[in-house]
């Protein structure tokens, strides 16, 4: 129970990836405030938290939108009465976000303005009440496609989010950590709704590892980093690819 008596805020939380997140930390005896823009899947998963025992809390939001995202910190604040941890997990993928100068000029803007702008909204509005408990972290989602040349928008969205990690972490230290996951192929529900099953024997051939990633593959790493079993480690974002892109 590394987590009890902290807060943990997951954006993106109403399904996949962001469910399994906001679950393993509520697991791990943290209240969680779920936020998303579908409310219905913020309530599924309030549903789910509390069914296992946990605590939480669910507000819908566009983390791109400034007054919506601090109003929703301070009520997990007011809630809980701190936040110890942010998850930014909510952003844009997939699809048509693959292509680069073929994608409409309104669509990087779009892509942009959720997968790195909304990620420094939820920091900036987060980064007192992180500053203030002692042990706070920030955890960016990134992609292993930041670094692939077949990324498109949404991989140089993510490779900016990179950056962002690394420039945040420099700007709230000594009082945050901020830290990033890149995931491989993982089995969640929107990488399997646009992957073909032939793609999915190319990927499994590409990596060290021969299965596919689960979404417990990261929610393991996760706990790890914001814990203070991590607290020598800020500004790294880590892959979870099966060894897709092995590095030195």
């Amino acid at each position: 129970m590394r987590f009890t008596g902290k807060t943990a805020v997951v954006t993106g939380a109403g399904n996949g990836i962001g469910r399994e997140y906001a679950a393993g930390f509520a697991s791990e005896g943290a209240d969680v405030l779920v936020l998303d823009i579908d409310g219905v899947g913020v309530a599924e998963t309030v549903a789910r938290i509390e069914s296992g025992g946990g605590k939480a809390r669910g507000l819908t939001a566009d983390i791109t939108d400034e007054v919506a995202v601090k109003s929703a910190i301070e009520e997990a604040v007011d809630t809980f009465g701190s936040v110890d941890v942010l998850i930014n997990n909510a952003g844009l993928h997939l699809g048509r976000y693959n292509e680069t100068s073929t994608l409409p000029l309104s669509e990087w803007r779009r892509i942009l303005d959720v997968n790195v702008i909304g990620a420094l909204i939820c920091a900036t509005a987060c980064r007192p009440y992180l500053a203030t408990s002692g042990t706070g972290v920030i955890l960016n989602q990134s992609s292993m496609a930041a670094y692939l040349p077949a990324g498109g928008a949404y991989g140089v969205s993510k490779l900016a989010l990179n950056g962002l990690t690394i420039s945040l972490a420099a700007e709230f230290a000594p009082h945050v950590r901020v830290v990033g996951i890149a995931p491989g192929m993982i089995g969640s529900p929107a990488v399997l709704q646009h992957l073909a099953p032939e793609h999915k024997a190319l990927v499994t051939r590409g990596q060290l590892v021969d299965r596919f990633g689960e979404m417990a593959d990261l929610v393991g790493m996760a706990l790890f980093l914001c814990s203070d079993e991590a607290s020598f480690i800020t500004g790294q974002t880590y892959l979870v690819d099966g060894g897709f892109l092995p590095r030195p």
